[in-house]
C-alpha cells in the first residue's frame, strides 16, 4: 500500500477510535448525571406514584440520550468510512491516470520520432545516392507509408483532444458499408507486408455513418489487430447482416487480451504491459477513439477470444433507416 494511503488510513482509524472513546465517555457521563437525578427524586417527599413517574421519565431520558449518541455516532461513522473509501478510490484513480499519462508520453515520443527518422533517412538516401528506378520508387513508397503513419498519430491525438472537449461533430450519411470496408481492406493490403487479409463481405449493407469517423475506426482496428499479431500475421474481416443490424468482425491470431482487461482497453492511454519494455507500437488512444465513434453511432462492440489464439472484435451497427 502506498505511503499516503497508509497514513490516511491510520488517521481515519485514529479518528474512529477517538470518536468511539468520547462517545463512550459521553454516554457514561450522561447516565451518571441521570443516576444522581434519580437518587435526588428518591430523597424528595413525593408520593409513590409521583416518584415512580419521575423515575420512569428520567429512565426514558437516559435511554433517549443513549440512542441519540449511538444514532449520531453511527451516521458520523458511516460518513467517515464512506469518505475514506472515496478518498482511497480517488487516489488510486489519480495514480492510475498518472501512470497512463507517463506511458503515453513515453510512447508518443517514440511513435513520433520513429517515422520522422525513417522519412529523413529515405530522403537522405535518395539525395546522396544514385539509385535505380525500382529502389527509388520503393523508398518513396516507404516514406509515404511513414508519412501516413505519422498523420494517423496526429489525427488520433487531435481527435482525442476534441473528444475530451466535446468538440467533434459527426456528419452522418447513407454509407455503403460493404463497399467501404472492401476499399479499406484493399488499401490496408497494399501496405508492405500487410497482404495476408482474408475478407468475407456481404454486398449491399448500408449504415448511417460519418465517413471520416468510419475511416479512423476501421484503420485503428486493422492496425491494432496487425500490430498484436506477432508470428501469424493473418487477419479476417467479415461484414454481414443480422436482423436489423450490420455486423463488422475483425479477427486476428495474435497474443489475445486477458479477460480482466477486455473492458479496460477502451480507456484513454490504457495499454497492456510496461511502456519502458514494450515492443509493440501505439499510444493507447486507438481503442479509446474507436469506442467513442462506436457509441456516437449507437453501435455496440464486443471483444472475444479467437480460437486457438487471438482476438475477435465484433461491432453491430443499426441498419440505415432508408434500407429498412
Amino acid at each position: 500500500m502506498r505511503r499516503p494511503v497508509l497514513i490516511f488510513c491510520l488517521l481515519a482509524f485514529y479518528v474512529v477510535f477517538q470518536f468511539i472513546w468520547w462517545a463512550y465517555l459521553l454516554v457514561d457521563l450522561n447516565e451518571e448525571v441521570y443516576t444522581h437525578k434519580i437518587e435526588n427524586v428518591s430523597l424528595q417527599s413525593l408520593s409513590n406514584d409521583e416518584r415512580n413517574q419521575e423515575i420512569e421519565f428520567l429512565n426514558k431520558k437516559i435511554s433517549q440520550r443513549r440512542w441519540m449518541v449511538i444514532g449520531e455516532g453511527s451516521v458520523f461513522m458511516a460518513l467517515l468510512i464512506w469518505g475514506t473509501f472515496v478518498m482511497i478510490g480517488a487516489y488510486r484513480k489519480e495514480m492510475l491516470l498518472s501512470r497512463l499519462q507517463k506511458n503515453f508520453l513515453l510512447s508518443i515520443t517514440h511513435e513520433f520520432k520513429s517515422p520522422v527518422a525513417a522519412i529523413k533517412l529515405y530522403l537522405q538516401t535518395l539525395l546522396r545516392h544514385d539509385l535505380d528506378k525500382e529502389k527509388e520508387i520503393s523508398f518513396i513508397n516507404s516514406a509515404i507509408n511513414d508519412t501516413d503513419r505519422l498523420n494517423n498519430l496526429v489525427e488520433n491525438a487531435l481527435l482525442a483532444n476534441l473528444i475530451d472537449h466535446k468538440g467533434y461533430s459527426f456528419h452522418k450519411e447513407d454509407l455503403n458499408f460493404s463497399a467501404f470496408i472492401r476499399l479499406m481492406t484493399q488499401k490496408f493490403q497494399q501496405m508492405p507486408g500487410h497482404n495476408n487479409v482474408i475478407s468475407s463481405i456481404e454486398e449491399g449493407q448500408y449504415i448511417m455513418a460519418d465517413k471520416n469517423a468510419m475511416n479512423i475506426l476501421v484503420n485503428n482496428l486493422l492496425e491494432n489487430a496487425w500490430k498484436y499479431s506477432k508470428e501469424n500475421k493473418e487477419l479476417t474481416v467479415n461484414v454481414y447482416s443480422k436482423k436489423n443490424l450490420v455486423v463488422l468482425e475483425i479477427g486476428d491470431k495474435g497474443i489475445g487480451i486477458p479477460d480482466k482487461e477486455k473492458s479496460m482497453v477502451f480507456e484513454k492511454f490504457y495499454r497492456i504491459g510496461n511502456e519502458e519494455t514494450r515492443q509493440t507500437k501505439g499510444t493507447g488512444l486507438g481503442l479509446f477513439i474507436c469506442k467513442f465513434i462506436i457509441d456516437e453511432h449507437e453501435a455496440k462492440i464486443n471483444i472475444s477470444d479467437n480460437q486457438p489464439t487471438g482476438t475477435i472484435i465484433h461491432i453491430e451497427f443499426p441498419v440505415s433507416t432508408s434500407k429498412l
